[in-house]
């Protein structure tokens, strides 16, 4: 699996703020990636996730949207999987 991890920060409570976001395979990664195979690697990942289909880049832009609110205020110091489900194998 091709993990990204995007690190946010922000001032917070003024101690600063640190959250990663790990984000599976989403549309189009694995054709921006290239390679001969990439569309058979890509069924192989939609077969094993249990939302059997890739992630859309703007569910991974609602989580950073959220985490940048002021609805997250507590949010620290965490690595949340966006991955449809495929981390609880792990």
């Amino acid at each position: 699996m091709d993990n990204h991890v995007i690190l946010i920060t922000g001032a917070g409570s003024g101690l600063g703020q640190a959250t990663a976001v790990e984000a599976a395979m989403v549309e189009g990664s694995l054709k921006q990636m290239g390679g001969e195979n990439w569309e058979e690697a890509g069924k192989e990942f939609v077969s094993v996730n249990p939302m059997k289909r890739f992630g859309e880049p703007e569910e991974v832009g609602n989580l950073v949207t959220f985490l940048l609110s002021n609805e997250a205020t507590f949010s620290n110091a965490a690595v949340i999987p966006i991955d449809g489900g495929q981390s609880y194998k792990y």
